[in-house]
Order: C-alpha cells, then structure tokens, then sequence
C-alpha cells in the first residue's frame, strides 16, 4: 500500500458473500459444530471441516472433547437458520443427507499443545501459559487503518453491510423474491491512499423463477437492489453520476447453493479478513479451536493493529507472527505502518511485546475465547464487526501502547 499511497488515482475492489454461499454454509455448520462442544467442554479441541453439494451435507475432522453433538441434527438447524428450506430454492434442511466422519485430533499434536495432559485447569499461571504451545506453525497477519469507523478497509466494509443488508431484506421479507445465496463486490477509487467515492458496486443474488406467477424480470431484480439494497448502505456522498452499479450481470441466478456450486470450510478466507487489502497467512480461521493459531492469532494481529491505529500511531498498520507447534512464544513479530508510523516500525515491534502477551494461553485468557461465540463471525467478516461485540475489536490498550512509545 504505501506505493499506492503516491498515486494521484488507484482503484481498489473486495468482496463479500452472504450466508446462502455454500462456503459460508460450510463456515457456519463448521463453527455451530465448534460452538456447541465449547458450551459443553470449553477445553475441546476441535478442527471441524464441512463439504457441501447438491442435497448432502459431510461434516468431517479432528475432535477430542468430553461433550457431544448430535451433528444430523446440528447441520438441520443451521442450513434451516439460513433459509434453504423448499426444494425450489436448491436446497432443504428437512430431507438433505448428512454425512459425519470424525476422529481425534493426532496425539503427536496434543502433546505439543498440552505438554502436560489436557487439562481442565482454569487459572492462567505463568507455568499453565507456558505449558501451552502453538497448534501448528505458520503466519498470521493482522490490518487495521482510519478508513472507516470500525478501522477497517472501505471496500471490504461496505463489501459486507451489503450482503448483511442483503440477508435483512430476504429474511425480513421485503424482497420475498430473493433467495439465500448471494456476492456484492464494491470498488472504491482512491487518491494519494484515500478513499475518493465509489467506483463500482456489484450485487448478485438467487432469485425465485418466478413471484406470484409471473417470471421476475430484470429490471424488477435491478429495481429491488438498488432501492433497498444498495441506497440504505452506500453513503449517498461517495456516489456520483459516474459510479458503475451492476447486478445479476448474468441475467438470471435461479440456481444457487450447494446446487449451483459445492461448498466447503474456509474457502473465503479474504472475504472474512480484509478483502485483500492485507496480507493473509492462508490458514482458514471456521472449525478451529482457540488452541489453533491460525485463528487465535490471526484475532490477536487485528486486535495489536487495531489498536495501534486507534492510538494515533499509525494510519495504517500490518502486523504479522508466525509460530512453531509445540512453542508458546511467536517465532517472530513484524510491524509494517507503510510509513505512516509515528515512530519506527522496529520500535513498534517491541512496543507490541510489550504491552501484549503473545503466547496461545495468555492470548485466550486476554480475547476470552473459551466462549461459544464462532458462529457469529462466520458470516459478514471476522473482523471490523459493528453488530457484535468480539473482543478483539476492542481498543482496551490504546493508553498502554501510548505510555510505551512515550506519546
């Protein structure tokens, strides 16, 4: 980004989907799963893994946990939730196969997460943390910059109020037409790394063949969108005579779901961080336990960036770690502010070990995420959230990063 910060004109597009996508699907029936063995066992480890097609749900992975799911009827509830319910929309909950095939997780895992047993220990010692190493290796990033309220970027966050937008109008029956499955993309044009006005708004959604008998044309579809979709989200101020708005650009989006497409567990994994604006280390983040860095750290990275930029250290800021399985302590802690840092970005770096503890233990204590609160981020971005409270959207360490950089 910071070489885009010197062009006078840029454009920049990211993407959301809606909770009918069959990844997303896949997402939510993976994180429900995940949910209901925490509010059983909070101490289940879990990596749940979910695969959709055309009248089958296959729920398959790793768990060791002391409670039970009842998942034939787990995977009902939540493609019902979501509002696969006749088979003229692709897809039913009542008559849709479920298929399960789960096993324990990996004892040469375990041993490098739980070095001494899995515990129910509950009181967060120095020899508890540090009894707790890393899921696995990898990298995680962490974004945040003064684009929006929520310190997200603009393309991603008006990406997802559409298809949040989206979502209220169906389920609210204003649109009775639209159907589950759905995109939207947005472009916004920048200069000199601000955001200008909107450039393109794309909005995509299944439809019904036809409403009250009669085949829905597209100018009815384009008519509904643009009316209750796309105007009560998009700032009237960043629209202007020139911006480009499609929808259904294919004409005609009768088929959708796990019918139209197979679906599976982390497949949109830009979409649920930050739309490609910052950096993604690849591990998907539904289905996965709090043990598992690729989650619990990709949270803790937004939450160290997130703050810095509320602390007026930066405009703009990445973080990145990377672990080792079987080690509780990052490998490495990388700060990038693309030059809009109020100090040093090396200096940032050992602020951050500073005022944060790192380690996967003292990261779940910190975020408290022993709670079943994973379903909610399935849908609409795991980050940058303003209907829902995640702890790592908090700025709770502004103050402290502000005494540590003398600022």
């Amino acid at each position: 980004m910071s070489n885009f910060a010197n062009l006078p004109k840029y454009l920049f597009t990211s993407e959301s989907v809606t909770e009918g996508h069959p990844d997303k699907l896949c997402d939510q029936v993976s994180d429900a799963v995940l949910d209901e063995l925490l509010r059983q066992d909070p101490f289940s480890r879990v990596a749940c893994e979910t695969a959709a097609k055309t009248g089958y749900v296959m729920v398959f992975g790793e768990v060791t946990t002391n409670g039970f799911v009842d998942i034939d009827s787990l995977v009902r509830k939540v493609v019902k939730d979501i509002g696969y319910d006749r088979g003229k929309k692709g897809f039913d909950a009542e008559v849709c196969g479920v298929l399960t095939a789960l096993a324990g997780q990996s004892p040469d895992i375990s041993q490098g997460v739980d070095r001494k047993g899995r515990t129910q220990e509950v009181e967060y010692t120095e020899e508890y943390i540090n009894a707790g190493g890393a899921g696995d290796q990898g990298m995680m990033f962490g974004y945040a910059c003064d684009e929006t309220p929520t310190l997200m970027p603009m393309p991603i966050y008006y990406a997802h109020k559409l298809t949040r937008r989206m979502a209220e109008v169906r389920k609210a029956g204003i649109l009775p037409w639209m159907y589950p499955d759905g995109k939207s993309q947005v472009t916004i044009e920048y200069a000199y790394g601000k955001p200008k006005r909107v450039h393109t708004v794309l909005v995509s959604t299944q439809h019904a063949d036809k409403f009250e008998g009669v085949h829905l044309s597209n100018e009815t579809i384009r008519e509904g969108i643009i009316e209750h979709v796309i105007k009560p989200v998009i700032p009237a101020e960043l629209i202007d005579e020139d911006t480009i708005i499609y929808t259904n650009p294919t004409g005609r989006f009768v088929v959708g779901g796990p019918m139209g497409d197979a679906g599976l567990t982390g497949r949109k994994i830009i979409c649920d961080s930050y739309g490609g604006m910052g950096r993604h280390g690849g591990g998907a983040f539904s289905g996965k336990d709090p043990t598992k860095v690729d989650r619990t750290a990709a949270y803790a990275a937004r939450w160290v960036a997130k703050n810095i930029v509320a602390a007026g250290l930066a405009t703009r800021c990445e973080l990145q770690f990377a672990y080792a399985i079987g080690i509780p302590e990052p490998l490495s802690v990388n700060v990038d502010t693309f030059g809009t840092g109020a100090i040093a970005d090396d200096k940032l770096a050992e602020i951050v070990q500073q005022v944060f503890d790192l380690r996967p233990r003292a990261l779940i204590r910190d975020l408290d995420l022993l709670k079943p609160i994973y379903r909610q981020t399935s849908n609409y971005g795991h980050f940058g959230r303003d209907d829902v409270d995640f702890t790592w959207e908090r700025t709770d360490r502004v103050e402290a990063l502000k005494k540590a950089a003398g600022i």
